[in-house]
């Protein structure tokens, strides 16, 4: 029998197919079950794949996603659906960044996020973009998310 708290969840534990895009990805979550406490969970994503909206050529980046829940946690199969949904969706580096911070931030309502997105080039140059919500609580441990710039074979 599933627990009361993981009841609402509909793509866990069942096959779920890969939404055609963000808009119909469904980020899911359940009750942090610890909530008192400030640590940090991260999720690494490194073979995020979306499209240049302009050429339609593929691009890829190096995820990083900190966050110091509150009364939310993203349930990670959601997660995965829903960062697989970009594989086929047009929009600039900077937008595909801050549109999964802002979607997570709107379902969970963190103490803090942070996202390292870390692109990999096209036309010669790596794009990285970072976003936080702000100054992380006082005396939380926020490891370094240690992603080496880009520096091409040599």
């Amino acid at each position: 029998m599933i627990e009361e708290r993981y009841a609402g969840l509909t793509q866990l534990g069942r096959t779920t197919a890969l939404p055609a895009s963000p808009e119909e990805a469904r980020l899911e979550r359940v009750a942090n079950p610890h909530p008192q406490a400030d640590y940090v969970v991260r999720f690494t994503c490194p073979e995020f794949t979306s499209l240049c909206p302009l050429t339609g050529q593929p691009d890829f980046a190096h995820l990083v996603i900190d966050t110091i829940p509150d009364a939310w946690i993203v349930e990670s199969k959601s997660l995965k659906l829903f960062l697989g949904a970009f594989r086929n969706h047009g929009a600039l580096h900077e937008d595909c960044t801050l549109r999964i911070a802002l979607a997570l931030v709107e379902l969970l309502a963190p103490r803090w996020l942070r996202i390292g997105g870390y692109w990999y080039p096209r036309g010669g140059m790596p794009i990285d973009v970072f976003w936080q919500t702000g100054a992380p609580p006082e005396g939380a441990w926020i490891p370094p998310q240690e992603v080496a710039p880009y520096r091409g074979r040599g």
